[in-house]
Formats: structure tokens, C-alpha cells, sequence
């Protein structure tokens, strides 16, 4: 029987798979062009584990299928080149065009011009046309990709006088010229994004696995897949493999919500996943403050012309999404690539600048909590206390915010609270309580859902932006709540720049639409 697989290309055979038909077929179209006068060179990019490889390796297959011994296809990789300098490249030429061609060069080329003589008409190696894919080629260094971009573009826009009828570069970022001063190598309105599964795709894979091993997955289950991977093909096939394999009940039991929230919880702590980790490790590198700020913001306006916008975007950190204004007007807003990456973020987040432990005691001496569970979960409750804790750190001199990062103004990124807020309650309720964030809007704010038993409330966490904002954020909380069937939201808005005293004017305890809204503004410092 097939399985789950997401440890690179997937073979069909082995695997459950999405055929991507439309996809493939427009990628021949582009490589195929004018069987006469020659196809496109264009670029693929997606964001690691999206498919790239498997895609374009099932494109060389349909047109070695439909066009026979029509054209020379070669597949080749860039990700075992090692070396940093051209010549290093060049060294490695002879062994690229032996597997990937079967043609034996002898002996390594000399300079880029050499390289450009093997698609030579009558001079190089090929007597028909050549089409060919080169994947992984943000592998190769700055220097090699330059220089190989003047090259390729120098084939194209000469063309008549070469046998590279067309050529596809395959990569994240190099492929769209980012990195580099020259651009991109072709007219960029050619490159081909691999997009994410939609719904039906994920449906359909899971569905192969039902009706293969007879398993039943309740639809429910599918439908959390699809919505905290936003259909990143990896990451289905990740908990694929982990629901169906290494978490499976047992093929007499159907795989259900239980089933489903226990995988999900190990995935987010103790499973794991190197696109994930690589992910996380971006995201804390050199655009680190942009990631701090888009927690807290959830209009912060998407720009591929802003630097740390489309290298966060390419590397599938975050995505965007076309918003109304108040005024009428459209615009793209940044929000994370899927709630899965934005959860396991805010986890190492809240851990590399938090730890474990708090720096006192995170409750008063004597206090046991009783009256947040005396008659139901009041939650409201903890805020005074979370208030306490921050005076009692502030009479000590201990900053709550010592290794965070701070914004130019060198004030701490207004995010910090809402990290600092999820700390502290992991502390104080972490033993006996379930403490799970969500992100229903995707950016801004957070959902702290806190399961006790049987018991279950909601802490929403965000920042303060103005009172219409504020009154907006009340209702949407109430409908969100209404549609979980809980009673009552906690809303923490984190101010600053205020003293205490004024920050109570936004204290509010009211019912809207049925659901008990209680509003604790708590000042940032």
C-alpha cells in the first residue's frame, strides 16, 4: 500500500500524490514554446518542501512522453556543488552533463565561455534541441549565479545560434534575481509559482489513503489539515505520515478529532521537521524585529519591493491577503504563511527570550488560585495577578522585557507583552491547565485558549490601536466565541506610554451578542 511522504520528490508508485495536471501542462507549454523556433527560459520558486522538484521532474517526463527523441531533456541538480568560485563550478561541469545527459565531457571546462560552447549550433555537443532543468539553484553560490544569469540571458537573446531550446531554473529566491544586482535572467512575468494545495487536492490525498487501507478519517480531521497548513504540501504530507504511521490508533479505529489533537500537539512540541526548524531559524535572523511586529499588527501593508517583506514571503515565513479599508479601498496585508508555522514561531519565540522559569515567583506567596476556579473558570481573575507580577518585577529592578529585542526608539517591540502575558500563565497554570494559542485573524492578535478539565475560556491578547479599533476587536471576539459555544472573553489590551491610572478609562466588562466581554487594559512599560 502507498504511504504518506514528505522527505522530498514523491513517486506516484510509492505514494500518495496530487497529479497538479493544469501545472504541468502549462510548464510544458512555457519550455515547449514554438516546437520550431524555440520555448522560454523561465523560472519555478516556492518556498522549500512545496513540490518544486517532483513537478518539474513529472514536466521532463510528459514531454519526453508526447514529444519522443524530439529534444534532449536533462534534470540537474545544483545542490552537491560544493565550492564557492566559478572555477569550482566549472570542475564540477563534466559530472552534471554525465548524469544528467549521459554525455562524457572528458575533462573540466575552462571558463564560462566554454560552457556557453557546449550549446553551441555546430561547435558543442548537442545535435538537437536541448531543454533543461536545473534545480536547487539558490545552491549555487552569489558569484556562480551571477555570472551563469549574463550567460543564459546572452543564449536567449541569441538564440538562433545555440540548441538550448528551453530552460527551466528551479529555486526560492535566486531564480527571481533578489539576490542579485543584474535582476533576474529572464522577463520575470515568465516564472511559475508552485502554489499550495486547495482544498480539493488535500481532500483527494487523504481520501486515497481511505480508500486504500480502509481506514476511516473523519472529515473533520482533513478539514484541521488543510486549515493550520493552508494546503503547504510538505507539511500535509507530514501529518499524513504522522496520523496514518507513526500515530495511527490502529486501522480499526478511525482516525478522529482525539486522535487528531494528540498528533497536533506533538507536532508543535516534540516532532521533528527541518522546513520547520529552518523556517523558525529565519524568522529569528536578520528580519527578526519585522516578525515581533507582525504579531502585534495585523495591517501591516505586504510589499515585494520591501526587502524583509519578500524575503519572508519567498522563504514562506508569511504570505498576504487583499483586505477592504474602511474606506472602501483594497489592500495586501502580511499575514503568516499558515497558523502551524505561526504557532511553533510564537513557541521558540516566547522560549529563546523568556526560558522556562520566571524570575520570581510568578504569584504572591499563599495564593492557590481558588477563586479562578471557584463556580466555572473566571479568568478575568488572573489579570490582576499578572499585574502584581509585573509590579513586583519592577520593585525589584528586573526588567520583563531584558533580552528582548527593542525598536529603534530602543522601546521594547509592543509584541513583547503578548509573549511575556503566554509566559507567565505557562507558569502559573502550565502544571494543571491546557494553554494553546491561536490566531484567528492571522496577525495582531492572539487567542489563548485555556482548558481546565472540563472546563474552557478565552484570554484575547492584543494592543491597543485606538477606541473604534478596540470596540471592533469586542464584537469580533463575541462572534468568535458564540461560534465555540463559550460564554465569556477575556480581553488583555496591552497599552503604552501612559500611566496606569489613565489606561483604566479602557476597563470594560459588558455583554455583546450573548457573550460576557470583559476588557483589562494592562500597561506597557
Amino acid at each position: 500500500m502507498r504511504k504518506f511522504f514528505s522527505y522530498g520528490p514523491v513517486d506516484c508508485a510509492e505514494h500518495f500524490c496530487v497529479p497538479r495536471t493544469e501545472f504541468i501542462h502549462k510548464a510544458m507549454e512555457q519550455l515547449i514554446g514554438n516546437p520550431q523556433k524555440g520555448g522560454h527560459y523561465f523560472t519555478v520558486w516556492a518556498p522549500r518542501q512545496t513540490g518544486k522538484t517532483w513537478l518539474m521532474r513529472r514536466v521532463k517526463e510528459e514531454i519526453e512522453k508526447r514529444y519522443g527523441d524530439r529534444f534532449i531533456c536533462g534534470f540537474m541538480s545544483m545542490q552537491g556543488i560544493s565550492g564557492k568560485s566559478i572555477e569550482d563550478f566549472l570542475q564540477e561541469v563534466p559530472r552534471l552533463f554525465r548524469i544528467s545527459l549521459q554525455i562524457d565531457l572528458k575533462k573540466p571546462l575552462k571558463s564560462l565561455s566554454s560552457f556557453m560552447e557546449l550549446f553551441e549550433k555546430g561547435v558543442g555537443v548537442f545535435e538537437k534541441p536541448v531543454i533543461l532543468f536545473i534545480d536547487e539553484f539558490d545552491s549555487l553560490p552569489k558569484e556562480v549565479i551571477d555570472e551563469l544569469v549574463v550567460r543564459f540571458r546572452d543564449m536567449y537573446l541569441n538564440r538562433e545560434a545555440y540548441l538550448l531550446h528551453g530552460l527551466a531554473l528551479i529555486g526560492v529566491r535566486a531564480v527571481l534575481g533578489v539576490d542579485s544586482e543584474r535582476g533576474s535572467p529572464f522577463n520575470v512575468q515568465r516564472s511559475m509559482h508552485v502554489e499550495n494545495f486547495d482544498f480539493a487536492e488535500v481532500n483527494d490525498l487523504y481520501h486515497q489513503y481511505i480508500e486504500e487501507s480502509g481506514q476511516k478519517i473523519r472529515q473533520e480531521v482533513i478539514d484541521k489539515v488543510f486549515y493550520v497548513t493552508r494546503g503547504h504540501p510538505g507539511l500535509v504530507c507530514w501529518f499524513g505520515e504522522l496520523l496514518t504511521e507513526k500515530y495511527n490508533p490502529g486501522k480499526e479505529v478511525e482516525i478522529d478529532l482525539n486522535v487528531w489533537k494528540d498528533v497536533y500537539r506533538r507536532a508543535v512540541k516534540v516532532e521533528w521537521n527541518n522546513t520547520v526548524l529552518n523556517l523558525i531559524k529565519k524568522a529569528k535572523d536578520k528580519y527578526l524585529n519585522q516578525v515581533l511586529d507582525l504579531f502585534n499588527n495585523s495591517d501591516k501593508e505586504f510589499s515585494l519591493d520591501v526587502e524583509w517583506c519578500s524575503y519572508l514571503y519567498l522563504n514562506g515565513i508569511i504570505d498576504y491577503e487583499t483586505i477592504t479599508e474602511a474606506s472602501g479601498e483594497k489592500k495586501e496585508v502580511c499575514r503568516f504563511a499558515n497558523p502551524f508555522i505561526q504557532e511553533r514561531l510564537y513557541n521558540a519565540l516566547t522560549k529563546s527570550f523568556l526560558g522556562d522559569d520566571t524570575p520570581i515567583y510568578p504569584l504572591a506567596l499563599g495564593d492557590d488560585l481558588s477563586d479562578v476556579f471557584e463556580a466555572g473558570l473566571n479568568l478575568e481573575r488572573l489579570i490582576p495577578r499578572y499585574k502584581d507580577y509585573l509590579k513586583r518585577l519592577k520593585a525589584k529592578n528586573i526588567s520583563p522585557f531584558r533580552d528582548f529585542p527593542k525598536r529603534s526608539d530602543l522601546n521594547i517591540y509592543e509584541a513583547g507583552g503578548h509573549f511575556h502575558l503566554y509566559h507567565w500563565l505557562m507558569n502559573v497554570l502550565g502544571k494543571f491547565c491546557q494553554i494553546v494559542p491561536e490566531f484567528p485573524t492571522g496577525n495582531g492578535r492572539v487567542d489563548l485558549h485555556i482548558r481546565c478539565k472540563e472546563q474552557e475560556g478565552i484570554i484575547e491578547v492584543k494592543s491597543f490601536r485606538d477606541m473604534a479599533t478596540l470596540k471592533q476587536g469586542k464584537l469580533q471576539a463575541a462572534n468568535y466565541a458564540k461560534k465555540l459555544g463559550i460564554n465569556k472573553v477575556v480581553i488583555v489590551v496591552f497599552v503604552h506610554g501612559v500611566e496606569e491610572k489613565e489606561a483604566e478609562i479602557l476597563k470594560d466588562d459588558r455583554v455583546i451578542e450573548g457573550v460576557r466581554i470583559i476588557t483589562e487594559p494592562v500597561v506597557f512599560y
